[in-house]
């Protein structure tokens, strides 16, 4: 079977964070007749072990889960579960994996490593990059490096691309609320208003993010604000929802004890009190110099991206853990990754394939 082949019988059976029977059993099946060793150390993961017998392993990761989205694509192999779809390409990022797998097997004694595959869950909701780290299944199998791809709409159908250092953000979600007091507008003075002091927050966290130096990629911005319930009363209450994203750690923190700061301020000018909450969300994707420059050296055709993206991904997880270098494969025209109509050329499965030959035979 071809790489088109293993994607759409994936993206007929999407499956939700960590419970993944199905995806499951369809990798083991293809796996099985495989020289290979067939695992799972966490709970919806499956990992598949190529001794080439050499003293150390190189990684592949492809993600198993899909999203909570009904599919409108009307494609004849869609999904048959309903309110679940593949519309971020993990299917043929799997598709593609497991074609590599193949590879591996008609080629294992001319691999300058063994190889690992790591095929994990939860990577659109708790990560399961983090998890299957710490179950210690790379430093058990002397693993120095990992590779990842995925699927990127911006990009030329078949074009892969990289770049040094900042790839994918670092992101949270940041959640204000600010209680204050309702009162009649004819009596303004009575009331403490929770509309004013949102407005003032959103001032301030504005401010903060642009003093920031124009070289440090960086956003913070908010996308929905809910205050009040009427034209002539003092709003009690304000919500604001927004994200914060950056590659640095230190430029991350610093905004978060920013925004902190800034609650504070308001409640203190205000009288209102100020509640800022934000999640823990996925580090930064971060290509390091010396493995980056390495695969660059080997001469395989990749493009070398000019600015990194504000989407978060945890792949960062594996570079948190050793070094770990991500891909994008472009798709051409395409709908946007998420869409409940994300469909792209098959065609561009062959050349990621291709790609990951290339890699796991050279490096």
């Amino acid at each position: 079977m071809s790489a088109v082949d293993y994607r759409r019988a994936l993206h007929r059976i999407p499956e939700l964070d960590n419970q993944l029977p199905e995806t499951v059993q369809l990798v083991q099946r293809i796996l099985a007749p495989l020289p290979c060793r067939v695992f799972s150390p966490i709970t919806g993961s499956v990992c598949a072990w190529f001794d080439a017998g050499k003293s150390d392993a190189v990684a592949f990761r492809a993600e198993l889960d899909a999203l909570p989205v009904t599919e409108a694509t009307d494609l004849p192999y869609a999904s048959v579960h309903p309110g679940r779809m593949h519309a971020c390409g993990h299917d043929a990022h799997t598709a593609m994996v497991l074609t590599l797998a193949e590879y591996a097997a008609e080629h294992l004694a001319e691999l300058p490593r063994n190889v690992l595959f790591l095929f994990q869950p939860s990577e659109e909701t708790t990560g399961g990059a983090k998890d299957l780290c710490q179950s210690g299944v790379l430093e058990a199998h002397k693993v120095q490096c990992v590779f990842g791809m995925h699927l990127w709409p911006e990009l030329p159908a078949g074009v892969i691309a990289s770049r040094k250092r900042e790839m994918m953000s670092r992101s949270c979600e940041v959640s204000v609320t600010i209680t204050g007091r309702s009162s009649h507008i004819a009596k303004a003075e009575e009331g403490l208003d929770a509309l004013a002091a949102g407005v003032e927050f959103y001032r301030r966290a504005a401010a903060l993010e642009a003093a920031l130096p124009p070289h440090l990629f960086r956003l913070l911005k908010f996308g929905r604000m809910e205050s009040g319930t009427v034209r002539n009363a003092v709003s009690g209450k304000t919500v604001l929802l927004g994200s914060l994203r950056a590659f640095q750690d230190e430029v991350f923190l610093d905004l978060q004890q920013g925004l902190r700061e800034i609650g504070q301020q308001v409640q203190a000018d205000t009288g209102c009190q100020v509640a800022v909450h934000t999640n823990d969300g996925y580090p930064a994707v971060w290509n390091p110099d010396a493995l980056y420059d390495r695969v660059k050296n080997l001469g395989l055709p990749f493009l070398e991206l000019e600015k990194p993206v504000m989407i978060s991904e945890d792949f960062s997880w594996y570079q948190r853990h050793l070094p770990a270098l991500f891909f994008f494969l472009g798709c051409g025209p395409s709908p946007a990754l998420h869409a409940d109509n994300f469909a792209f050329d098959e065609s561009i499965l062959a050349k990621g394939a291709a790609f990951w030959k290339q890699l796991a035979g050279a490096f």
